[in-house]
């Protein structure tokens, strides 16, 4: 039952799909009062499948059993009514069912993706929670077994040429059709900012141009929709069997895309081509369609120069060619997806190129405008921009329905709450930009990033990186996720940019900014400036549901923290009941620094402390405890009011750690008589294989100048005891 109807989804039995049970099928209530449902056509065995609707089912089932295609193929047929239903509602639902049965993958479908488009209608968003039900019951009567959301996350139903469009991109489509078809525009440009819609524009088109249109029934369509049939056929009769090829310049979307073409009827992964592979065919490319134009290459900073240099000699060019002039050389029309703005590496064609295509009279520009991806919307997109050109006229904290943008002080606080994300929704994952070196990529053991006492490596794997196994515990680049949706996205703004508060502007330091080919060959700090914020922008653009912010330098922290809303958790962990406790093996110890007294000697006291499960990343030992820390005065590390995971000292080397101390002697700002935390540094008198203490200096580690070193010498250290060493905030 739906709660928000009060009504029942019906899913019939199965009737068998022939003429002699066209009575029995012509005797299901929604079917013989003509009502508005929708009907699911199937062969268990082969795993084929046709989805339909129709206010008419009766004489809709008629034709489908007068067509071979169907009537040898399919076996079975379901009907799915409502008496909720109406025409926009069984459109809509049909759209969904073909979404989700394509890419849930127990079913093979033989519909095509011609007049696949989202219709605003009354009521729509309660609609959404009748498909819920619908689904539901599919899966009680084990026609389907994947959850929605598990097939929300996976790379098939993201990149799926089954997608139904918007309004925004249907019209781009009858516009693209009638420049191929009518106009004759061979070469058209479809411009569109990250989350458009643009790859799945590129996978519709392909899918489309590919269908089998000979079995459309005419009569069920809009004047919409038989115009793409038609300029589909128009196109087939020009290009009988067209070779169409889908221009993919990045490693890992091209890949991913050879994966949903393997599972997609009447496509295949070879349509699938890097721009190198433009040249395999003996005739012209009847179509090439290239999507994330703006990341094809020039013959500057890439690995692969002596292979780009002999296409450019095919062709008669000099060092000066590119993958642009590969494409128009070696296809009779073109259909580029662009955006200027997610150019990020100078190996990116110069925009300069694209303009001259863009201004000739005889390219068809269009542009994309509706955002798809991000649920925040155009909005979000717009904050992002104006953040970081500086460009914001408000000092109100951006904040919008439906999607969750946080700014953290603290990288761990930030990694827990993406981590309960990724347990509730899937596909969240932090991505930073390039600002330490991939010592991993060669040394397997090689920790890249180290922050708040969190360590990572770079992405381990550069194909797919976003599905693969171990991704939550790895850190993505631009170079892994442009061009993938994710569901959160936790971005590390890195140490090579800041906000300068003197100019108001976002700044970057070359030194920090390790990707080689990022950075060599560019001419100007500007143009440096420029790529790396487009990289921040095209991260940002990334979480459908929500974006979390770190930033490692404290003038853009700060500058953040004046435009975004920073996260606040007064307890980030759970303080179990004591009777669940199980001492150093579920829990550690929350101790009170202000109340301490000795209580460091008794931890072993159960009883006498609260037992706090620490976040899921990190593993529990004997020996740890927590404290809340307070003040300023270690606030390049541990911010004010940080809950921090410690262990026991065990002796040893302390030279260069952060430790917990209790001493008499100890006058601190911040914690008052007896306890401190610094950096520890010690000089030691050697001699005859003695060695005492000379000095002992704890040092503040604040970007608040006024705090200063902690001195102990002679008699201090007597009653000095180091109690902890810092192993991260929690």
């Amino acid at each position: 039952m739906s709660l928000s109807f009060g009504l029942s989804i019906e899913v019939s039995e199965q009737y068998d799909f022939n003429k002699n049970s066209l009575s029995k099928i012509r005797q299901n209530p929604w079917v013989k009062n003509q009502w508005p449902l929708v009907y699911f056509i199937q062969n268990e065995t082969q795993r084929i499948a046709y989805v339909g609707e129709s206010t008419n089912a009766y004489s809709r089932i008629k034709n489908h059993l007068s067509n071979p295609n169907k009537s040898s193929v399919l076996n079975k047929i379901s009907v799915i009514g409502s008496d909720k239903f109406n025409k926009s509602a069984t459109l809509d639902i049909e759209s969904n069912l073909i979404q989700y049965i394509t890419s849930e993958g127990t079913y093979q479908l033989q519909n095509g993706n011609y007049g696949l488009i989202n219709h605003n209608y009354y009521q729509q968003d309660l609609y959404k929670d009748l498909f819920k039900e619908i689904w539901n019951k599919l899966i009680e009567k084990k026609i389907v077994s994947k959850s929605l959301t598990e097939i929300e996350n996976s790379e098939l139903f993201k990149y799926s040429p089954y997608k139904a469009l918007n309004e925004d991109q249907y019209h781009s489509v009858l516009e693209i059709l009638s420049g191929l078809c009518v106009k004759e525009s061979n070469r058209i440009f479809i411009k569109g900012s990250a989350g458009t819609g643009k790859t799945i524009l590129a996978t519709y088109l392909i899918k489309l141009l590919h269908s089998d249109i000979s079995e459309s029934t005419l009569e069920e369509y809009n004047d919409d929709e038989l115009r793409e049939i038609n300029y589909i056929r128009s196109f087939q009769s020009k290009y009988p069997d067209a070779k169409i090829g889908l221009v993919i310049a990045m490693t890992s979307l091209r890949e991913s895309l050879k994966n949903v073409f393997r599972k997609i009827p009447g496509l295949k992964p070879s349509m699938i081509i890097n721009p190198s592979e433009t040249f395999n065919l003996k005739e012209k490319y009847d179509l090439l369609i290239i999507d994330e134009a703006h990341r094809l290459r020039q013959y500057k900073n890439i690995g692969w120069m002596g292979a780009f240099k002999k296409n450019n000699q095919k062709l008669g060019l000099d060092d000066t060619g590119n993958e642009l002039d590969w494409i128009l050389a070696n296809s009779k029309n073109q259909i580029f997806f662009y955006d200027s703005a997610q150019s990020v590496k100078p190996s990116d064609i110069d925009g300069n190129h694209f303009d001259r295509l863009l201004n000739d009279s005889n390219t068809l520009n269009l542009q994309l405008t509706s955002q798809m991806r991000v649920k925040g919307g155009n909005n979000y997109i717009s904050f992002v921009d104006e953040l970081l050109h500086t460009k914001r006229k408000t000092t109100e904290f951006f904040k919008i329905e439906n999607y969750e943008l946080v700014n953290f002080d603290s990288l761990n606080d930030l990694y827990t709450e993406l981590g309960k994300r990724d347990k509730i929704h899937g596909l969240s994952r932090l991505v930073a930009g390039y600002s330490w070196a991939w010592a991993s990529k060669n040394d397997k053991k090689a920790i890249d990033i180290e922050i708040d006492g969190l360590q990572f490596q770079w992405n381990q794997t550069e194909r797919d990186w976003v599905n693969s196994p171990n991704a939550f515990h790895e850190v993505g680049s631009i170079h892994t996720v442009q061009g993938y949706d994710l569901n959160y996205t936790g971005v590390i703004f890195g140490r090579e940019i800041d906000y300068d508060k003197k100019t108001g502007e976002i700044v970057v330091n070359a030194k920090m900014y390790f990707d080689k080919y990022g950075k060599n060959g560019i001419k100007t700090p500007e143009d440096l400036r420029v790529y790396i914020i487009n990289i921040y922008k095209t991260i940002m653009y990334r979480g459908i549901k929500g974006t979390f912010i770190y930033a490692c330098n404290e003038g853009l922290r700060n500058y953040l923290k004046n435009n975004i809303e920073t996260f606040k958790n007064e307890i980030p962990f759970r303080i179990l009941p004591f009777a669940e406790v199980k001492p150093y093996v579920n829990s550690v110890p929350l101790v009170d620094i202000t109340a301490a007294a000795g209580s460091f000697s008794d931890l072993q006291i159960h009883s006498d402390f609260k037992w706090v499960e620490l976040p899921f990343h990190i593993t529990t030992k004997e020996g740890y405890f927590v404290c809340k820390i307070e003040g300023e005065s270690m606030n390049k590390i541990i911010p004010n009011g940080s809950y921090c995971l410690f262990k026991k000292d065990s002796g040893g080397s302390r030279n260069g750690k952060i430790v917990l101390v209790e001493s008499m002697n100890i006058q601190d700002a911040d914690f008052g008589a007896g306890y401190t935390i610094k950096e520890y540094h010690s000089t030691k008198n050697i001699e005859n294989d003695q060695w005492d203490h000379q000095a002992i200096v704890l040092k503040p580690l604040s970007y608040n100048i006024e705090y200063n070193d902690i001195e102990l010498v002679d008699d201090e250290f007597e009653n000095l005891k180091v109690i902890g060493i810092f192993e991260c905030v929690l």
